[in-house]
C-alpha cells in the first residue's frame, strides 16, 4: 500500500512536473511571444518615430523653407541697409543736374561777353591802327559805299579811305581824283549840282583833317558843301579841291548816327 502510494505520489509527482513543466513554458513562451511582439512593437514605434521624424525633418525644411524666406527677407533687409547710400547718391543728382544747367546757361553767356568785349576791342584796335597808319589806299567795300552814301566815279585815281566807330556814331573818311564830268555825277547822286558849292569853302574841321592827315591850305582854291539828309541816312561833308578843273580832288567824311 505504502509502494502503490508513493508510486502514486510518485506519478502525481511527475504529472505535477509535466504540468508544472507545461506551465512554466508557457508563461516562457508567453515571454517570448511578448518580447517578439515587444520588439515588433519597439521597432513599429522606431519606424513610427521615424516617420514622424522624417516628416519633422520636412517640417523642419519647409521651415527652412520659409527661413529662406526670411533670408530673403533679409536680403530686403540689407537692401533697405544700403538704402543710405543710394539715397546719398539719388540726393546728390538734383544738384549734379542744377550744376549742368548752371553750366549750360553760364558757359554760353561768358562766350557771349567774352565775344562783345573781343569785338569791342578789335574795333578800337582797328580805329587805333587806322588812325596811326593813316587812309587805306583802296576803294571801300560795296557796303561801306552803300551804307556811308558815297558814290565813286569810275576810272578815279588815287582811291583811298578810312572808317571809324564808336558807340553814338561812324564816319568813314574817302579822297579820290576823278574827270570834271565824274564830279559832275557824283554831285548828281544827291541831286546837287555845282551851284551848290560855296567858293572858299572848307567844310571838313581841323580835328577831322588831322585824324587822316588831310591838310587844307589856304593857298588852294577850296569849294565845299553839306549834305544833310532825313532820318537814319548819313550826313555828307564834302571839299573839292578845283586848282585843276579837269580832274578836280574830292575830299568826303560821311557820317552815320544811330
Amino acid at each position: 500500500m505504502a509502494s502503490a502510494g508513493t508510486a502514486a505520489r510518485a506519478a502525481g509527482g511527475k504529472g505535477t512536473g509535466r504540468g508544472d513543466g507545461r506551465h512554466a513554458e508557457a508563461p516562457h513562451g508567453a515571454d517570448r511571444s511578448g518580447g517578439a511582439d515587444g520588439v515588433r512593437g519597439a521597432e513599429g514605434s522606431r519606424r513610427a518615430d521615424g516617420s514622424r521624424g522624417a516628416s519633422g525633418s520636412g517640417g523642419s525644411s519647409g521651415s527652412g523653407g520659409s527661413g529662406g524666406s526670411g533670408r530673403s527677407g533679409g536680403g530686403t533687409g540689407d537692401d533697405s541697409s544700403q538704402s543710405p547710400h543710394q539715397g546719398l547718391r539719388r540726393s546728390q543728382r538734383p544738384w549734379l543736374t542744377a550744376v549742368i544747367v548752371f553750366l549750360l546757361i553760364a558757359i554760353p553767356a561768358g562766350y557771349l561777353v567774352i565775344s562783345a568785349l573781343q569785338s569791342r576791342d578789335s574795333g578800337e584796335d582797328k580805329q587805333e591802327t587806322a588812325a596811326a597808319t593813316g587812309l587805306t589806299e583802296d576803294w571801300p567795300s560795296k557796303v561801306q559805299r552803300r551804307i556811308y552814301d558815297v558814290w565813286i566815279p569810275p576810272y578815279s585815281a588815287d582811291v583811298a579811305h578810312f572808317e571809324t566807330n564808336s558807340w553814338d556814331a561812324s564816319s568813314m573818311y574817302v579822297q579820290f581824283i576823278t574827270s570834271d564830268e565824274g564830279f559832275d555825277r557824283f554831285l548828281d547822286t544827291f541831286d546837287l549840282d555845282r551851284s551848290a558849292l560855296r567858293d572858299g569853302k572848307v567844310t571838313i574841321d581841323d580835328e577831322e583833317a588831322d585824324r587822316v592827315g588831310w591838310k587844307f591850305g589856304s593857298d588852294t582854291k577850296w569849294a565845299g558843301l553839306v549834305v544833310e539828309q532825313p532820318g537814319p541816312e548819313p550826313e555828307l561833308e564834302v571839299t573839292v579841291d578845283l586848282d585843276n578843273p579837269e580832274h578836280p580832288e574830292v575830299y568826303v567824311v560821311s557820317t552815320v548816327t544811330p
